[in-house]
């Protein structure tokens, strides 16, 4: 089978296609053959051991995972003999435990956060839905959202934050979307409130306060928004950003001083999210932005988009044959 692997840290450009040998699942797995994956910066921080601490888990001297990409959307192609979820044929979409969906085929448990595919969505969208939802869920969770609370979406038209906006007013939240000139009608049409233009406008200035703030792209900083969150509020900080250190300090120090508070988001992961995404996409409450869709020989390319920061939504590789459903 055809993967997307890399030998070493660095640029998109150590990336290549290689032939490597299919996986055969184990009792409790299906093989899903990938039709779609997406680039993200999660990719692009594995792909780069960026910041450094990635190499902790990811591998000190080289990297540990053959392929990367942490979504996908294909077919049940085989199922092992204790599988009773899924069958041979099935359309699923979800995330593997860790990387693995640049490739053709991939094994994962049946318990791993996927599921049925929405009905009548095609591959390439329905890949981009889990990566960037469970975090959202994840961060608001973490921001305590619900019914009236005033929720900050800062990055919102990215990945992360495209998901964050329409899940949180599924939640009942009036949100406030933060994003740059070009991405204001886009954030308007996912039923964010308000949308400020950060190139042009301050939100932490237009005298308003705010239930909640979510950092969807670990640009923003605690200090700077502090003064903006109301008593008791909520600070939800989804990447270590600049600092690994300075992030960990002020996530203590926060603790201690003051009622306004900084918190972090892991983004979990689990099967019974992949089940609510499904519902809500079929409800018709839920839609994956995407920005561009490329072809597995062009990967580096987007890697190389994905690390412009410029990137509106979901960056979609399309692996395998055709990615329409």
């Amino acid at each position: 089978m055809r993967a997307v692997v890399q030998d070493r840290y660095g640029p998109p450009s150590v990336l290549r296609i290689a032939e490597v040998e299919r996986p055969r699942p184990k009792d409790d797995q299906v093989l899903i053959h990938v039709r779609a994956s997406t680039v993200s910066q999660t990719d692009a921080h594995g792909r780069a051991a960026n910041p450094f601490f990635w190499r902790l888990f990811a591998g000190l001297r080289r990297p540990r995972w053959q392929s990367l990409g942490v979504e996908l959307a294909g077919e049940v192609e085989a199922a092992g003999s204790a599988v009773t979820k899924f069958k041979v044929g099935d359309r699923v979409f979800g995330q593997p435990p860790g990387f693995g969906a640049h490739a053709e085929y991939i094994c994962v448990s049946e318990r791993a956060p996927i599921a049925l595919m929405p009905a009548g969505m095609r591959f390439e969208e329905a890949a981009a839905v889990c990566d960037g939802a469970f975090q959202a869920l994840s961060a608001l969770r973490v921001a305590e959202v619900g019914e009236g609370r005033r929720i900050v979406v800062y990055g919102a038209s990215g990945s992360l934050g495209t998901s964050a906006v329409q899940l949180a007013k599924h939640f009942g939240a009036d949100v406030i979307g933060v994003c740059n000139t070009k991405n204001v009608e886009l954030v308007r049409s996912l039923g964010a409130d308000e949308v400020v233009d950060y190139l042009n406008e301050d939100f932490t200035k237009l005298g308003q306060s705010y239930d909640a703030i979510i950092d969807a792209v670990g640009k923003y900083a605690f200090l700077r928004g502090r003064r903006s969150l109301r008593p008791g509020g909520i600070f939800v900080a989804t990447d270590f950003g600049r600092s690994m250190i300075e992030t960990i300090v002020v996530l203590i120090a926060s603790r201690w001083i003051g009622s306004r508070r900084m918190r972090f988001a892991t983004g979990g992961r689990s099967q019974q999210d992949a089940e609510f995404m499904r519902q809500l996409i079929e409800a018709g409450e839920y839609r994956p932005v995407i920005d561009r869709t490329y072809p597995l020989d062009q990967v580096a390319e987007a890697h190389a988009y994905v690390e412009t920061w410029q990137k509106a939504g979901n960056v979609v590789l399309l692996v395998s044959g055709e990615a329409e459903a």
